[in-house]
């Protein structure tokens, strides 16, 4: 199964990603993580690696060469992945723990970063997966990486909303996205919730919006000190919300 996480910036996207990958992990499953943020350098670190993977583009001559292999039909060679074919340094790896970066955005005026979405699309697309294997992928904030096509070859969008009325909206915009281009499991999660009235309004609101939701993470102490030392993310509380988030998922694939 592959699984995109979306949502507005500061949502928690990487968090609730690391949180599912690591319960995941827990259940037997090998998961491979894939940062397609090219914004956010910090995935490594919540995920408990001592530093970041080389990106993919770097592979094919970084953004220069990725931008001439845009002219030919395809930007990879292979016609079919497997999480075994990725080679060190690109993939990290530790105890059916896995990690793959796109690329990254490092100075100013390098221009978009379109020829990473293309990337992540082909690469997603020609990812063959085992029955025990598992890709979540942290995308950018807000939807235009739909517009690149990067879910194409996805299983489910999970769209993360925190307590504000612009992450209310953008969870709507995200399912018309998913359901448009075919995706049948399209849902969210609530993130960073202080307080079951919180948690109700929530659900009224994405309930008038036809927003299918599959949890509720509260407001979690040892996240917030997690994500403020900028060590591996240790969840109390929301490791066992987001357990019931991933239990949803798995069942559903097998539906």
């Amino acid at each position: 199964m592959k699984i995109s996480v979306c949502g507005k910036g500061g949502s928690g996207k990487s968090t609730v990603a690391t949180l599912l990958a690591v319960e995941a992990q827990k259940k037997g499953y090998r998961v491979l993580v894939v940062d397609s943020d090219e914004s956010n350098s910090g995935l490594f670190r919540i995920l408990g690696f001592d530093q970041p993977p080389v990106p993919l583009m770097e592979s094919l001559g970084g953004k220069k060469g990725l931008k001439e292999r845009m002219s030919q039909p395809g930007v990879l060679t292979e016609s079919d992945i497997s999480i075994e074919s990725i080679p060190h340094p690109y993939l990290l790896s530790r105890d059916k723990l896995m990690l793959v970066s796109i690329g990254k955005i490092l100075q100013s005026l390098e221009g978009c970063a379109c020829p990473m979405g293309v990337l992540s699309r082909e690469f997603l697309k020609k990812l063959n997966l085992k029955e025990d294997e598992l890709v979540i992928v942290d995308t950018e904030a807000g939807v235009e990486h739909f517009g690149r096509g990067v879910e194409d070859s996805l299983d489910a969008v999970l769209t993360v909303v925190e307590p504000s009325f612009e992450s209310l909206e953008l969870a709507t915009r995200i399912k018309d996205m998913a359901t448009g281009i075919g995706i049948r499991n399209v849902w969210a999660v609530l993130n960073k919730v202080p307080s079951p009235d919180i948690a109700s309004k929530l659900e009224g609101e994405l309930a008038k919006r036809n927003v299918n939701i599959i949890g509720c993470i509260q407001h979690d102490t040892e996240v917030f000190k997690s994500s403020l030392e900028g060590g591996a993310l240790e969840g109390g509380k929301a490791a066992e919300e987001i357990g019931q988030v991933l239990d949803y998922m798995l069942n559903a694939k097998n539906l």
